[in-house]
């Protein structure tokens, strides 16, 4: 998932880099704006809270399924869930729940007896898919599968085409910045003459458009050897780039088990459920750590940021890696948050293909039972989902006809008119519920004082999140069914055509979703309040 999402960010940067001397400059924490006041799409947070006064908030445990956070990120560390059960670091499992000292959460990516040794990169999907299954399949009819297989034959073919596809993705990717390389040379000098990689990560941006500048060289210079400059990169992209395309065609060789030198369960049985260690602060945490401070950043401290929600505390779960996640390992973390008292769960994550869904379905069935709400990311390929699901979906039994009725999934927008559907965002008239503030969205980063903007769907499901945790909160009687009941019904409906991510063609914004309408988190709560007086 994190490599799909940096790909995602880099391109978002350089349309930014393009646009910026032609765009209105949005304040930095654009996305709790209210657009009568500010002519900006925000969530109208400051209205909300003003609404809520004289209200009592209870605590609300919101789980963040993800890579794990800096638990020493200052607007973090206040703010994390504490199990009262367990004593930190004794090596016994206090609690008796089966995880050892889950102080703050659990990393199902660790090893059972090693805190250090975790899984931070990982394969795709449809990689372990396609070689799964090959031995099976490979140049035999369809007409010859037998009905147990079918399934799974349909994700092997699927996985092929996933393969060729993405390949052909990064390929276009590298040409559309490669092409852009002349543009860059004049602001470039703002980072010096002949310049290196460590030249770039040492840079320090003045403004927005030198720091969409440096993100643009990094990733360029991640692709090349370390010796190269900038003299000569733009040669060695071209290397790069020759050697992808000669190599555009199924793999030969498997990809390497990450997770199984590490974890060391038994995959293929989801009874064999304790697994992993307490360090929930695992490398790399970036996407864990911002989508946390979008939920529940310490609110008025006179530190960075403040986050969606107040009275939420945040339990992390690490169970995505740099890759794509393993269903065993999601459908276990949620049970995890359940389990351990989540009213709401973010999932800042999604794929194409989806092996052992039932796990995930059955733990998703679970929480549906439990009164607890999911939210979940529509994913950042431009496309539509209602025919081609990004994994975990609501939609599930036979021909996907039933739905749960405890998930919202969310599309991202922008700031401004033009921008008001993010040109990355999936999208779907059935399967994507609302859209929310997704675009160069300001939060905590890993560093006790770091934080910084980035973009996507990831970043579009915790504002949500967070409008839920408010809700929750202030109004804790609300079951999951109605809080997305409130969230859908309240969003702000957007009577002016958009732009179809995919087609790039004009829209309405309820042909891409099924309200038609972005987040707002004042209008929730006076639909809440008018629900619990």
């Amino acid at each position: 998932m994190t490599r799909k999402f940096i790909l995602i960010t880099f391109s978002f940067t350089i349309f930014f880099l393009q646009a910026a001397t032609a765009q209105k400059a949005v304040p930095r924490d654009w996305h709790v704006l209210d657009f009568d006041t500010d002519s900006i799409y925000g969530i109208s947070l400051q209205k909300a809270y003003d609404a809520l006064q004289g209200r009592t908030p209870q605590s609300v445990v919101v789980a963040v399924i993800d890579s794990g956070a800096d638990t020493l990120q200052n607007d973090l560390k206040n703010v994390l869930w504490v199990n009262q059960k367990e004593i930190p670091h004794n090596g016994i499992d206090d609690d008796r729940n089966g995880y050892v000292d889950d102080v703050h959460g659990w990393n199902f990516l660790g090893a059972k007896n090693d805190a250090r040794k975790n899984v931070n990169k990982d394969s795709y999907e449809a990689e372990r898919v396609y070689f799964k299954y090959k031995p099976l399949f490979e140049n035999k009819p369809a007409g010859k599968i037998k009905r147990r297989y079918r399934k799974a034959y349909a994700d092997w073919v699927k996985s092929k085409e996933l393969i060729i596809e993405r390949s052909s993705s990064e390929i276009s990717a590298i040409e559309r910045v490669a092409a852009m390389l002349p543009e860059l040379q004049e602001p470039s000098k703002v980072i010096g003459e002949n310049f290196t990689r460590e030249d770039v990560i040492k840079f320090e941006p003045a403004d927005d458009k030198q720091r969409a500048l440096k993100q643009i060289y990094l990733s360029l210079f991640t692709r090349v050897p370390k010796s190269v400059t900038s003299a000569n990169l733009d040669a060695e992209i071209k290397k790069v780039l020759e050697e992808k395309r000669s190599k555009l065609a199924l793999p030969v060789t498997p990809p390497q088990d990450f997770r199984g030198q590490v974890v060391g369960d038994n995959y293929a049985s989801i009874r064999d459920k304790y697994y992993g260690n307490y360090n929930i602060a695992a490398p790399d945490v970036m996407h864990g750590t911002h989508v946390s401070g979008i939920i529940g950043a310490q609110r008025d401290n006179n530190t960075g940021m403040n986050g969606v929600a107040d009275h939420v505390k945040l339990m992390q779960i690490r169970a995505v890696p740099d890759g794509d996640e393993h269903d065993k390992d999601i459908a276990l973390a949620i049970r995890y948050a359940v389990d351990n008292g989540a009213k709401i769960i973010n999932m800042s994550f999604g794929k194409r293909v989806s092996p052992e869904r039932q796990w995930v379905e059955k733990a998703l069935r679970y929480a549906e039972r439990k009164n607890v709400l999911i939210v979940h990311a529509a994913g950042n390929d431009s496309r539509l989902i209602d025919n081609d699901p990004n994994y975990p979906t609501q939609f599930y039994g036979r021909n996907d006809r039933k739905t749960f009725k405890n998930i919202i999934t969310v599309g991202a927008s922008g700031a401004t008119k033009s921008t008001v559907v993010a040109r990355f965002s999936n999208f779907g008239k059935k399967s994507v519920d609302v859209f929310a503030p997704g675009v160069g969205i300001y939060a905590t980063l890993p560093g006790a004082d770091s934080y910084g903007p980035l973009s996507g769907t990831s970043m579009a499901s915790p504002v949500v999140a967070g409008i839920a945790g408010l809700l929750k909160a202030y109004f804790p009687k609300l079951t999951a069914v109605q809080l997305k009941h409130i969230i859908e019904q309240s969003a702000v409906k957007i009577d002016f055509d958009v732009t179809n991510p995919a087609t790039k063609q004009p829209a309405s914004l309820s042909e891409l979703s099924r309200t038609g309408g972005i987040v707002n988190a004042y209008q929730a709560v006076m639909l809440a309040r008018q629900m619990h007086p």
